[in-house]
């Protein structure tokens, strides 16, 4: 393990630690968090045989802070989108939405990452199409799974949905994840290719 990945695991390590510690509630928690542990577990797994570039390592790092975040306090009680939504006006802490950018923004380009190297699509058009379908598809299974808790246990649904008595929460939830992938793809993709072109990628 190099320098940066060992950096890469302490931040991680240190966010999850401060996240495990008196969350509002364990089970929301464990809820929130999983993607993250099952991410590194996914990075740990294969920084041999598929190493990922330093871009998307970061992000996915990123991602993890975000969702270890709103695994301790809940999406909805984020101290800092409290005060900001006072400060701008919102009539709901809107940590959450965040949290959905972050689900269209990251995948998208782990997406790119692995199709690249892969070599699965090689029109630029199609690929970035592909990404985006698949970004609303991961958004639109991950609002199963919150159906699916708030079903199995009423009294943690409220706070695993986020909802905050928005009608439209999940139609939003996936609006976010959308303009996530499609403002990842268009910003990121030079500095992606570049970093690829360092690991000898053909794109």
């Amino acid at each position: 393990m190099n320098n940066k990945s060992r950096l890469w695991a302490v931040i991680f390590s240190v966010v999850l630690l401060w996240s495990a510690i008196n969350p509002k509630d364990y089970l929301i928690w464990l809820l929130e968090v999983f993607p993250a542990l099952i991410g590194a577990s996914v990075m740990l797994a294969t920084r041999r045989s598929f190493p990922l570039t330093r871009l998307i390592a970061v992000l996915i790092l990123l991602h993890c802070i975000i969702l270890m975040v709103g695994g301790h306090y809940t999406y909805a009680e984020v101290p800092f989108f409290d005060w900001l939504g006072e400060v701008l006006g919102w009539q709901r802490n809107n940590y959450d939405k965040l949290g959905h950018f972050a689900q269209g923004f990251v995948p998208a380009m782990v997406a790119r990452e692995i199709l690249i190297r892969k070599m699965v699509v090689s029109t630029p058009p199609w690929r970035n199409f592909l990404i985006v379908c698949f970004c609303l598809g991961f958004s639109a299974f991950y609002e199963l799974i919150e159906w699916w808790v708030a079903l199995l246990s009423q009294e943690a649904a409220d706070s695993f949905l986020g909802t905050q008595g928005y009608v439209w929460d999940t139609q939003s939830d996936m609006a976010w994840a959308l303009a996530g992938a499609v403002i990842a793809l268009t910003l990121l993709g030079r500095m992606h290719d570049r970093q690829l072109g360092a690991l000898g990628t053909a794109f």
